[in-house]
């Protein structure tokens, strides 16, 4: 597949590049978000399935991993 990934960060990160960079062009044609460290562009990257990602999202939303 010569499709790349297209990576971006997210708007809500904006603390000196501590952050994860995620390519969600490729959930149609693969079934997976890769997610990366941006300090790392060059390092791995881990496949996460398209379901698991959404429903990490909607946790994080919903406040699920907040600290007490």
């Amino acid at each position: 597949m010569t499709e790349h990934p297209q990576w971006f960060t997210s708007s809500y990160s904006s603390n000196g590049g501590n952050c994860v960079e995620v390519a969600v062009n490729l959930v149609a044609a693969r079934g997976i978000v890769p997610v990366r460290d941006s300090k790392c562009v060059d390092g791995p990257a881990l496949g996460v399935r398209a379901a698991a990602f959404s429903a990490f999202v909607a946790g994080v939303q919903a406040g699920t991993f907040d600290a007490v």
